[in-house]
């Protein structure tokens, strides 16, 4: 926990630093901080490491809804070694090698996710809810649990206040591929300092100098 306290005060010291925008509801858009570049809100994420050897942690369970997160993600680094802070600023351009080296690591456990999940039968669906000649909401919320949104579950319904054998078959694929996909993530894979070594180094006129690179990251 203190080291969560850590980074989330360094994260607002680069914040303060680089004149970003706090994302007020961070917890829902997963966006860290916006910059406001010419009238245009510009998402980054926000990253800090203390590590010797500049090694940047990322998440605990990477998988496919990162890859397309931070697909064209801007990044913001900050480095903090004996009590000094030094920065570089990642453009999607220079994040996509990592990012393309990961997809590519986890593909095969995602392809398995969804042959496995779209073979599933009836008769398996049998075997978990039992043979009926429909399903209810209760039947559909004891497979997907919060997956799902109240909405969600209501626009599934094909039949009067419930579902039918091919719908619930679907709700139970989908629920397959969700809990596959979960086992294959990656456990907070590090971006290593070599990565960042050639880097431009911010070390003046912080904000200003950060606009300058997005700019002419966005113009090229």
């Amino acid at each position: 926990m203190a080291g969560n306290f850590q980074d989330d005060l360094r994260e607002q010291e680069m914040i303060e630093l680089f004149e970003l925008i706090k994302d007020e509801n961070e917890g829902r858009s997963g966006i860290d901080a916006f910059l406001d570049l010419d009238g245009t809100n510009i998402p980054f994420e926000l990253k800090t490491t203390s590590s010797k050897s500049n090694s940047v942690t990322t998440v605990r369970d990477f998988g496919f809804d990162h890859i397309q997160k931070w697909q064209n993600k801007h990044w913001l680094f900050g480095f903090y070694k004996k009590g000094k802070a030094s920065y570089k600023y990642g453009s999607p351009a220079l994040m996509q090698n990592w990012i393309k080296e990961k997809e590519e690591y986890i593909k095969p456990d995602l392809q398995l996710a969804k042959i496995a999940s779209k073979n599933l039968t009836l008769e398996d669906l049998y075997i978990v809810l039992g043979e009926k000649e429909s399903y209810s909401l209760e039947d559909a919320k004891s497979i997907q649990k919060r997956q799902y949104s109240t909405n969600k579950y209501i626009k599934l319904q094909d039949i009067t206040n419930g579902y039918s054998k091919s719908r619930m078959l679907h709700i139970l694929k989908d629920r397959a591929t969700y809990l596959m996909e979960r086992g294959g993530t990656l456990n907070n894979p590090h971006i290593p300092g070599s990565y960042f070594k050639e880097w431009e180094e911010i070390t003046e006129n912080h904000a200003a100098r950060l606009r300058e690179m997005v700019r002419s990251c966005i113009n090229k």
